[in-house]
């Protein structure tokens, strides 16, 4: 008798979705006072929730959602089963709570399976390539995408005589799963998605929660899939919610049938506004998303504020363009350049759609024996930046992504704007630069890039062994005279980007 083989799978962060209905007969009769503590208390619970004040990491976010079957949706995403359900019983000791009852929930965890890669399950075996690594850590940790609506369901695959998913051969199912999500990948920058296991924890096999700024790229991306062989012979689905996010600063707009988010509180044309005191408002440091993080966690990042406020010092402008910081992602790739443009072109078209996306574009090697694509995209949040990495991660022929050389200190991007007139000078000026940087201490390695859609449009990339010899460079009199330079021969200011 054959047995099959299931996938290896490693888990990485739990996820609760808690869905409540209101009591709005027992809320309308309620006493003013007993009403303003309800909220008080709601309100803190969730700020709370969405800052992790109650664990090492994780995201949460609250939904008000559509249609008979509940209210509001709590998503909470925390490192172990235990937060999770600490963070389910905190809020049932609120006054808010008393006025809601559990609707329904659903309970999974994380995952990544050896239908993606068989890295992970190799004795002593590493992920290699960056991208895929940067991949791989946003599905084991994932953090809620910065969009205005949520779709959540769960699913199973079938296990029907005619049609038994558990049947097929190992490579039949990694075929089915490859087809299923190139149609996935298709709405990038349209639709983001979290996908976790729950077999064994809830009355699914797993969980679905799409994000999207236009739900109705859900609903096309649903539609599409159910075409797919994946779906229409294997696949079997509970009840789909639909809610829409708000903050917790405006629980009782919500609760008073206003408009939520809050006119007021609405700061941005697409989207869901931030609280203050959100954990993407806050520096990288706090709630456990800095310092050198733990086994089996996300990695670590480095924030640059330090460098800038030395720079600022010196008197280099060093980010926040525009009066805003600008996140980036560099990756680089040995595809041909025409290739993975045509790629990144179609992925951008899908960018746009969210106004926290600044650019995305491809800047090839001015001299060719600097072989690297690069690909650079900047955004005005790091979280969106870091959903756009996921993305990005699966172009052709990536190697590394940029600040993921764990030996040196973290890339410094500069973006320059040449005048016309004078390229061919800033060209020939970077090359004498190149030539001091050879000579100094701690330089591995600094290249000159170009957008490929405007000649005019520079990137330079450089590599240092330490925080403390790329400075060494800032303060000399060459990078002084080169800023001076600068100044005839730019037509907008550089934007310097530092990447952990």
């Amino acid at each position: 008798m054959e047995r099959r083989t299931p996938p290896r799978t490693k888990e990485g962060w739990y996820i609760l979705h808690d869905f409540r209905t209101v009591d709005w007969d027992a809320w309308r009769e309620a006493p003013d006072h007993v009403r303003e503590r309800a909220l008080e208390e709601g309100r803190a619970f969730l700020a709370d929730c969405e800052a992790v004040d109650d664990a090492e990491d994780g995201d949460s976010a609250t939904f008000a959602m559509l249609g008979h079957e509940t209210d509001l949706l709590f998503m909470h995403i925390r490192p172990t089963m235990a937060d999770v359900e600490q963070v389910g019983r905190r809020f049932d000791q609120t006054a808010f709570a008393e006025f809601t009852e559990r609707a329904d929930s659903y309970v999974s965890v994380a995952e990544v399976s050896d239908y993606v890669t068989d890295a992970y399950f190799e004795e002593d075996e590493e992920v290699e390539n960056a991208g895929l690594k940067r991949y791989l850590d946003q599905k084991l940790y994932p953090q809620i995408p910065d969009a205005e609506y949520v779709n959540f369901y769960p699913m199973e695959k079938r296990r029907q005589p005619e049609f038994n998913w558990y049947d097929l051969p190992f490579d039949q199912r990694s075929e089915h799963m490859t087809s299923h999500g190139e149609i996935g990948r298709s709405y990038g920058g349209k639709v983001s998605q979290i996908t976790a296991g729950s077999i064994g924890f809830d009355d699914y096999e797993w969980s679905v929660s799409l994000f999207a700024n236009d739900p109705a790229n859900i609903k096309n991306l649903l539609a599409e899939m159910r075409f797919d062989p994946s779906t229409s012979k294997y696949a079997e689905f509970g009840r789909f919610y639909v809610g829409r996010r708000f903050e917790p600063h405006d629980l009782a707009a919500y609760m008073a049938g206003e408009a939520v988010p809050a006119e007021e509180a609405d700061s941005s044309e697409g989207g869901h506004p931030h609280a203050e005191g959100h954990p993407d408002d806050a520096d990288e440091s706090e709630h456990g998303h800095g310092g050198d993080g733990d086994a089996g966690g996300p990695p670590s990042s480095v924030a640059g504020d330090d460098v800038r406020g030395e720079l600022e010092e010196m008197g280099v402008y060093a980010g926040k363009p525009h009066g805003e910081d600008v996140h980036a992602v560099v990756l680089y790739s040995e595809a041909d350049p025409a290739e993975l443009f045509e790629e990144v072109d179609g992925l951008r078209t899908n960018f746009d759609h969210y106004d926290t996306h600044v650019m995305t574009a491809v800047y090839e090697p001015e001299h060719e024996e600097d072989a690297e694509t690069a690909v650079v995209s900047l955004w005005e949040t790091d979280r969106a930046a870091n959903t756009a990495a996921g993305f990005l991660s699966e172009l052709p022929g990536v190697v590394r992504q940029a600040g993921d050389d764990g030996d040196s200190w973290g890339t410094m991007g500069m973006f320059y704007t040449v005048k016309p007139e004078h390229r061919e000078d800033f060209v020939g000026t970077f090359e004498e630069v190149g030539g001091l940087l050879a000579d100094m201490d701690g330089h591995r390695k600094s290249n000159l890039l170009v957008n490929r859609e405007d000649e005019n449009d520079m990137f330079i990339a450089s590599r240092w062994d330490s925080r403390e010899d790329a400075m060494a460079f800032f303060r000399s009199d060459a990078f002084s005279d080169t800023v001076e330079y600068g100044r005839d021969v730019l037509a907008d200011r550089p934007r310097h980007v530092f990447l952990a």
